[in-house]
C-alpha cells in the first residue's frame, strides 16, 4: 500500500510503498476513506513535538475514518464492511496523549490502510460522511471535551471562546448546541462572520473586550500567554478558564486576580471515545458540520506545509481517498 512516511526531524514526509497491515488477535484493518490533518503533526515534523513519538520511521496521522476490511481472532464487536472511525486517543483510559495511539505510538492514517485495536473502533452512523467523521475524532473530540467535560457547560452558561480556528469554531458551535450563550474573541476579522453564522452572539477582536459579556466560562484555543492572562482578567468571579491552545509554552498570569476572584484554571487535552461519539451524534442530526477543506491523498505533504504557514483559515484539512 502507499503511505506517507516520517523518517525524522529535518526531513519532510515521503510517499512510500509499504506492506499491507495484517490484523492480529483483537485487531482490525481499516481501508481509509478520510484522514484529517492536525497541527500536532506539524509540531512533530518540525521537531517541537517529536518527543511524543514512539518510534521512527512512522506513518503519521491520527484522524482516521474508513471501512473495515479485515478482522483478527477474537473480534466480536466489529465486522468486515462496517463504516468506522478510529479513536484518536486510544481506548480513553490513559487520559493523555499516549504512546500507543494511532499516528503516535503506531502507524497512522496517512496511508491507504491502518491497523487498530477493536477497542478503539467507533461505529459511524450512515448519515455521517467520512470527511466529517475523521475531523470528529480529534477536532470535534477535543472541542467537546474542553467545553463540556473540562468546562462543565450547562444550558444558560455564558461562555467565551478565544480563537475561532478549526477547534475554536467547532467548540463555539458545540457550545451553542449545548444551550450556552456564546461570545468569541478572534484577531482575524475574516472569520468573524462564520462565527456569527454558527450561533455566536458577538465576536470581538481582543480578549479583554469579552469583559462586557460577564462570562462564567472562557475556553482558550489560542494559548498565546496574553490570551490566558486576559481570560483570567475578564472572566466572572468564581468563573472557570479552560486552556487548550499552546501557542506559547509559558504564560505570565496575574495570580492576585486568580486568587481574589477565585478563578478556576484548567488544562484540557484531547478527550475520549465517548466524547467523539457525542460529536458524531451532533453531526448525524445535522446540527453540526465541522468546517473542513478537502484535499487528495497525494496532497498530504503540501497540506501539512499549508498548516505550518497558517493558511487554512479556520477549516480542518481532510484528505479524501479514492
Amino acid at each position: 500500500m502507499k503511505a506517507w512516511m516520517f523518517n525524522g526531524v529535518g526531513s519532510p514526509i515521503d510517499l512510500a510503498e509499504v506492506p499491507d497491515p495484517t490484523p492480529g488477535p483483537g485487531e482490525v484493518v481499516v481501508d481509509l476513506k478520510a484522514a484529517g490533518l492536525c497541527h500536532t503533526d506539524v509540531g512533530i515534523t518540525d521537531g517541537t513535538m517529536a518527543e511524543i513519538l514512539g518510534f521512527t520511521p512512522i506513518i503519521l496521522g491520527h484522524e482516521a475514518a474508513g471501512i473495515v476490511s479485515a478482522v483478527g481472532d477474537g473480534v466480536e464487536n466489529v465486522s468486515i464492511g462496517d463504516r468506522v472511525a478510529v479513536s484518536a486517543m486510544g481506548d480513553g483510559k490513559s487520559g493523555v496523549l499516549g504512546q500507543k495511539n494511532i499516528g503516535v505510538g503506531r502507524h497512522g492514517a496517512y496511508a491507504e490502510k491502518t491497523l487498530a485495536p477493536a477497542s478503539e473502533i467507533i461505529p459511524l452512523p450512515e448519515t455521517v460522511p467520512f470527511e466529517q467523521a475523521a475531523a470528529a475524532t480529534d477536532a470535534g473530540m477535543t472541542s467537546y471535551h474542553a467545553v463540556f467535560v473540562r468546562g462543565g457547560l450547562k444550558p444558560g452558561t455564558r461562555v467565551g471562546i478565544i480563537g475561532l480556528g478549526g477547534l475554536g469554531m467547532t467548540a463555539a458551535r458545540l457550545a451553542v448546541l449545548g444551550g450556552g450563550e456564546v461570545y468569541a474573541a478572534e484577531i482575524n476579522p475574516r472569520v468573524h462572520a462564520a462565527g456569527i453564522e454558527r450561533g455566536v452572539k458577538q465576536v470581538v477582536d481582543d480578549v479583554k473586550e469579552l469583559a462586557a459579556f460577564e462570562l462564567d466560562l472562557i475556553v482558550d484555543f489560542a494559548g498565546f500567554g496574553t490570551t490566558t492572562a486576559g481570560a483570567i482578567e475578564v472572566v466572572n468571579s468564581g468563573g472557570r478558564v479552560v486552556q487548550v491552545g499552546l501557542g506559547r509554552a509559558e504564560a505570565t498570569i496575574n495570580t492576585h486576580l486568580l486568587t481574589m476572584k477565585e478563578v478556576e484554571l484548567r488544562g484540557s487535552i484531547g478527550g475520549t471515545p465517548a466524547d467523539t461519539v457525542e460529536v458524531l451524534k451532533f453531526i448525524s442530526s445535522g446540527d453540526l458540520a465541522i468546517s473542513t477543506q478537502s484535499i487528495g491523498f497525494t496532497e498530504i505533504r503540501s497540506g501539512l506545509e499549508q498548516l505550518a504557514r497558517g493558511d487554512v483559515g479556520g477549516k480542518r484539512l481532510v484528505a479524501l481517498f479514492d
